[in-house]
């Protein structure tokens, strides 16, 4: 659906996703997963409570609905990567938040010589862009009837997949685990604390243009090697310009939310926002979830029916209505239903007892 055949508004959706979303928003992500560290450090010592034992808990709790999630949902799973990241992350968790940033520096550099060095291969061998795109077709023929067929099918279909999203993972982790050193940094040095935080400043202008004239130019060259008018050969190349400015883009559109949380509206876009951010985990796997359904033998079975501009449409309303839903649902309870899951793994239900008598002891006593 995104090839030469397709349509103009799939050609546009699939550039302009790749130019402006791919890579930018899961190194967002990653980053909070690096900067909650600190939290979840300072919970555990709150609580009196082995920190080592509570995270390791906590991984391995992320990695089996990772798992389940990869198998039943979507190969494309990010939580087992994060958990084995979060590895790293708690080895490397005593070292001086400059050393994290020149780690994360590193990482990004040197991906970017793998990928420019694979890029440059492919560049110079002829054909080679034809072969992958023929053996590509071939593959996705065969996945689509596995998703069309019944639940048997569908799970094949995401063993099949893993395979390729297991070596993209190894492939593309150092560039999530350069954002997880980042945000653990960024939180070492307080650069998000609340009471440091003041409307946009001259440095934040600075990193916002800076962001902008880094990272807007790699994301369209990005999108051009990947959907022309570069051809096949050039893709690698794309992806190492991509690893090397999408953090600048990133950094740009989190300086942006920044500055409209500081303004005028700031309190209503927080508060649209939160109760999303407050069950996140839960979002993420019913995201999944609503897709699978759509697509798979689960439900409607569409899969390979529907260009990228219908299922970017698409994927703004499931949000949408995702944050819909947030709003009326967390008002009521303390954490979404994956959250409370993955809390009781890590032995959190246990933990908050004393705390949830205190916060009614101190609704009931006289003001």
């Amino acid at each position: 659906m995104e090839g030469a055949g397709a349509a103009p508004w799939d050609r546009t959706a699939a550039w302009l996703v790749t130019a402006l979303v791919t890579t930018k928003f899961y190194l967002l992500f990653a980053f909070l997963f690096g900067h909650g560290f600190v939290f979840q450090e300072a919970a555990a010592r709150r609580d009196g409570v082995p920190f080592a034992r509570r995270h390791a808990r906590r991984l391995l709790g992320l990695f089996l609905l990772g798992l389940a999630h990869a198998l039943l949902l979507y190969a494309g799973d990010i939580l087992m990567t994060y958990a084995v990241l979060g590895l790293v992350l708690f080895a490397v968790r005593k070292a001086d938040p400059r050393a994290l940033l020149g780690m994360a520096v590193a990482l990004v550099v040197l991906l970017t010589a793998v990928f420019v060095v694979i890029g440059l291969v492919a560049s110079g061998t002829e054909g080679a862009g034809q072969v992958s795109a023929h053996a590509l077709k071939e593959m996705q023929a065969r996945q689509s009837a596995w998703f069309r067929g019944g639940a048997g099918g569908v799970v094949h279909a995401n063993i099949s997949a893993y395979r390729q999203a297991f070596a993209g993972a190894l492939l593309y982790g150092p560039h999530l685990l350069a954002a997880m050193l980042t945000g653990l940094a960024a939180a070492r040095l307080g650069w998000l604390d609340p009471a440091r935080s003041t409307p946009p400043s001259a440095a934040g202008r600075r990193l916002l243009r800076l962001g902008l004239l880094i990272g807007l130019p790699g994301g369209v060259l990005t999108a051009m090697c990947s959907y022309g008018p570069l051809d096949a050969r050039y893709y690698y190349l794309g992806q190492a310009v991509d690893i090397l400015t999408a953090p600048a883009l990133s950094a740009a559109y989190a300086t942006v939310l920044l500055s409209l949380l500081h303004g005028r509206f700031g309190p209503r876009i927080a508060g649209a926002l939160a109760p999303a951010g407050r069950m996140s985990l839960s979002n993420y796997l019913f995201q999944s979830a609503a897709l699978a359904f759509v697509f798979t033998g689960y439900g409607l079975a569409r899969y390979g029916t529907l260009g990228p501009a219908a299922l970017a449409c698409g994927c703004v309303v499931l949000w949408a209505a995702q944050l819909a839903v947030s709003a009326r649902w967390m008002p009521h309870v303390r954490y979404g239903p994956v959250e409370n899951v993955l809390r009781r793994v890590t032995g959190g239900r246990r933990r908050h007892r004393s705390a949830d008598v205190l916060a009614a002891s101190s609704k009931a006593r006289p003001r």
